[in-house]
């Protein structure tokens, strides 16, 4: 039985989807107008064990995940650098992709863009005003919060707050300073791409309708999750809540759930503190599986402190795990059984499955990986081939399928393979100087040593 901590209710409950064996999963993606960063990758790397444990326990999810390739900051962007906000766009959708492919997330089903729903969205808009729940001034669109009795239900906040806050602003325009836009309508010098004609003029989405529409146009008017950092739940979450529901009458999403931030030294990671890092520049110091790796040592829902000695901590505890498949490797035929039989291994499955099941807990599924990897250790040269394939399997299970962290491959390099070969013979003629000399020459080539205690030795990539 899976457990969902839920932000709507504040508590964990029983995953229960509308449907007996179909999840459907709605995930805010990225508004692409600069290079994606490590606060995306903890959301998606999340998101993404969350999808795997789905379908490890036998569900069929539809993956939705949208990109925001219209917004202010696009425009803004855009013409400082001159260029079409269309290309901007596009530019950093590639970079998205570029970078979270090398952090083995599995794919959306689907990526819609706002700029490919611009008629659902007038035609949401448009209900939304029929009913009495939106109104239009000079062109602009807004949403009446106060006549949407259960806002703040999602983030907890009470609307007399609201109206007092200062977050909230002051527009002049607007019945209420907590009325948030649907529409806006084009302002002078904003691009043409960026402009769609309307039955209030021409204008463009606001933020919040875009993922209400998305989200009911290709999965329904109810869905099971819906989720993504804990920034979004106000106002985004809560203002998607306010307008679906307001137009459909029906419960907008039945399990909300929200990773918490990326901090660096106990701060939220943003460019007013200069303390921001984008993937790419991590990627050039940090090999991306110890990105994912350092990803999953907290519980999604905690903050995760960033740093390089954490970075570091996960890179030593990567190559361990590293080491002990290739060792296994080099003991076993290539042939895997690929059933679990054996009564100790298939309890530590069951316990690996449950802490995914306890809110999808990665951090203490982790810590059965590394349960896992001193079984290995410990049998390496005792146990039988039977038992040795069935470690494997389970290991490449635990490691790749349920946490995707891709683990290695042994290296066929012609090159090196000789140069292993002379280095071992060094080793058997007690010349430890040839076998020091030939050691060296494979750590400059990037490539690392692994002796077995039955003498063999295997290379693998350093990390």
């Amino acid at each position: 039985m899976i457990k969902v901590h839920n932000t709507l209710s504040n508590k964990k409950e029983e995953f229960k989807p509308q449907k007996e064996n179909f999840v459907s999963m709605y995930i805010c993606g990225v508004t692409p107008y600069d290079e994606v960063h490590l606060g995306h990758a903890r959301a998606y790397v999340v998101f993404d064990i969350i999808k795997r444990h789905l379908l490890k326990r036998g569900y069929k999810v539809k993956h939705v995940q949208n990109f925001t390739d219209v917004d202010d900051k696009i425009i803004k962007r855009s013409l400082e650098r001159n260029i079409k906000s269309t290309e901007l766009a596009q530019a950093y959708i590639d970079d998205y992709f570029a970078q979270t492919d090398k952090l083995n997330i599995l794919k959306a089903e689907i990526y819609p863009r706002v700029t490919q729903m611009i008629p659902e969205i007038i035609s949401f808009v448009k209900e939304l005003i029929d009913k009495k729940f939106a109104y239009e001034v000079d062109g602009d669109v807004y949403f009446s919060v106060a006549k949407f009795k259960d806002y703040g239900k999602l983030s907890k906040k009470k609307l007399d707050d609201l109206k007092a806050g200062a977050r909230v602003g002051i527009c002049n325009d607007k019945i209420a300073a907590c009325d948030f836009a649907l529409w806006k309508k084009t302002k002078e010098n904003e691009p043409q791409e960026s402009s769609w004609e309307s039955p209030w003029g021409k204008g463009r989405p606001g933020w919040h309708i875009e993922c209400s529409v998305m989200s009911s146009t290709l999965l329904g008017d109810t869905i099971d999750i819906h989720g993504g950092g804990q920034d979004l739940i106000f106002p985004h979450h809560e203002n998607e809540i306010a307008q679906s529901e307001a137009k459909t009458d029906k419960h907008f999403v039945k399990y909300w759930i929200h990773n918490g931030f990326v901090t660096v030294n106990k701060e939220k990671m943003s460019k007013s503190l200069n303390n921001f890092f984008t993937l790419k520049t991590i990627f050039e110091k940090y090999d991306p599986r110890i990105v994912r790796y350092y990803l999953l040592t907290q519980h999604y829902s905690s903050p995760l402190d960033f740093s390089d000695a954490g970075l570091d901590t996960a890179k030593n505890t990567l190559q361990g795990i590293d080491d002990t498949y290739l060792r296994l490797l080099s003991s076993i035929n290539r042939e895997s059984v690929k059933e679990i039989t054996d009564k100790d291994l298939l309890d530590l499955q069951e316990s690996f499955l449950q802490a995914l099941d306890d809110d999808f807990n990665s951090e203490k599924a982790l810590s059965y990986l590394h349960e896992l990897k001193n079984i290995i250790l410990k049998e390496l040269f005792a146990a039988k081939p039977q038992r040795l394939s069935q470690l494997k399997t389970l290991y490449e299970d635990f490691a790749e399928t349920s946490l995707g962290i891709l683990l290695p491959k042994e290296q066929n390099n012609n090159e090196l393979q000789k140069l292993l070969k002379d280095r071992n013979e060094a080793r058997k003629n007690k010349n430890w100087a040839e076998s020091d000399r030939i050691r060296n020459i494979i750590d400059e080539n990037g490539y690392k040593i692994v002796d077995n205690k039955d003498g063999s030795s295997v290379l693998m990539k350093k990390i």
